[in-house]
């Protein structure tokens, strides 16, 4: 009898011992928040050709206003440090972000960290830069950086862009020189936290290939969303494994987790003379989501609700080139080469896809 008491003693005991599931303490997510973010980088200086925009119903409209209109919520600029033309310098960036707060817009900071693009192959130290000490180099990436908040002061900065390699070579190359790369990350992100309590530092790789081993690398550096750039051109056409990478990193983590770039066609035709990145059928999801814009539609609708509803610590998605018509006119050579995946059809009027960036409501 002893015995039998002492073993139900223990039962109970274990019972009430055993680890609650994480489901059960983590409360339903909020997504008041969600991100309805597009990248409209180059518009300062498309607008500068005065183009005609229409709405949905075909009527001239301000290129913004149709954007919020159909509950786009967050503006994603990239930034270079000395650019030739200026386009994406921080004067021209600063200007543009008042601009948009004015409006009601989050402001989503693309820091390149480079005087043109960055990107996994490509991370070309900022000129002026270039002969500095590492020492030195961490210090004037701090400077700029709390530079960059004080002006612009945005809602979500990226240090770096797309740096599955690192940034700001050969210093701070993630593979051959891991510390130094977190030494620069880390003096950017203590300028964001000295300058601001509220802005939220996004960690930003292209693709869905090697992120176990990315964000295990900068698994103790400071930042607080994962950002992944996803396009099926380049990153494979399996929705259902993006799904499953951002549910896993998500949860490893700890972190939330968002599509900082993403795209798609309306068309596989052209507008200008110059090449377009997608043109192929065999660079499509087919049969699911052809070049036609049901087809972008649908896209759109679906990257949104992996983020919405599948992705538990999702918190809104990107889509990059919303406003790349081909403002040089429709023979030049060296304008648009995104016209068919931007958010207006050929004629500047906005397309359906735009459609999916307003929440439905109660989700």
């Amino acid at each position: 009898m002893k015995k039998l008491r002492l073993l139900l003693v223990l039962t109970v005991f274990m019972a009430c011992n055993e680890p609650t599931p994480v489901d059960d303490l983590d409360p339903k997510p909020d997504k008041s928040g969600f991100l309805s973010a597009v990248d409209i980088s180059s518009f300062p200086e498309i607008e500068l050709t005065n183009p005609v925009f229409y709405n949905r119903s075909n009527q001239p409209t301000d290129f913004l206003n149709i954007l919020k209109e159909n509950g786009v919520n967050t503006i994603r600029l990239r930034l270079w440090v000395n650019p030739q033309s200026g386009h994406s310098g921080l004067e021209e960036v600063t200007a543009f972000s008042q601009r948009l707060k004015g409006m009601g817009f989050k402001i989503w900071l693309s820091v390149h960290y480079s005087d043109s693009w960055a990107d996994p192959g490509k991370q070309v130290i900022p000129q002026q830069w270039q002969s500095l000490s590492f020492a030195v180099l961490k210090d004037t990436v701090r400077l700029y950086t709390k530079k960059v908040m004080e002006k612009v002061n945005p809602h979500y900065i990226q240090i770096g862009n797309e740096i599955n390699s690192g940034f700001l070579h050969p210093h701070g190359n993630i593979s051959t020189q891991t510390a130094q790369f977190k030494e620069l990350y880390g003096a950017a992100a203590q300028s964001v936290r000295g300058q601001s309590q509220t802005t939220r530092i996004i960690l930003h790789f292209a693709g869905i290939e090697n992120t176990p081993w990315f964000f295990n690398v900068a698994h103790n550096i400071d930042y607080d969303i994962m950002g992944l750039s996803y396009y099926p051109v380049w990153h494979g056409k399996s929705l259902g494994q993006l799904r499953t990478i951002l549910i896993r990193l998500s949860e490893l983590h700890k972190k939330d987790i968002l599509i900082a770039e993403t795209a798609y066609p309306f068309t596989l035709g052209w507008n200008d003379w110059t090449n377009n990145i997608v043109g192929l059928e065999e660079q499509l999801i087919l049969p699911d989501y052809p070049a036609t814009e049901a087809g972008q539609k649908k896209f759109v609708a679906t990257i949104r609700d992996m983020l919405l509803k599948d992705v538990k610590r999702g918190i809104g998605f990107c889509y990059w080139g919303a406003e790349l018509i081909a403002w040089k006119g429709d023979v030049a050579t060296n304008a648009s080469p995104w016209e068919n995946q931007a958010l207006f059809n050929f004629q500047n009027k906005a397309l359906p896809a735009l459609e999916e960036f307003l929440i439905p409501s109660g989700k």
